[in-house]
């Protein structure tokens, strides 16, 4: 979901429907590569940071396994990104 600072509602940057832990982190990382892409370098570091990040990623797979979902939030100066994937089987 994408939170704009100034605007009442949000809005989804999209769905996928996982069949297993490992996919759903597949997907985070898709997704995580593609909003920091989309923002300005300084804002982008954390996302890239994460993408490199092999020990978060065991975490993150850790937690999908163990049936938690896992979160992580980017920024720019007007948005708030909030990026979740939530173990198979589960939903928001």
């Amino acid at each position: 979901m994408a939170y704009p600072l100034y605007e009442t509602s949000s809005i989804l940057l999209g769905l996928h429907d996982a069949t297993s832990p490992r996919l759903a982190l597949r997907w985070l990382r898709e997704r995580t590569r593609n909003v920091s892409d989309q923002l300005d370098t300084a804002y982008a570091q954390p996302g890239r940071y994460w993408l490199r990040d092999e020990r978060e990623h065991e975490r993150a797979l850790s937690y999908l396994t163990t049936g938690t979902a896992y979160q992580l939030t980017l920024h720019d100066e007007s948005t708030r990104y909030v990026l979740v994937a939530y173990p198979p089987g589960v939903t928001s």
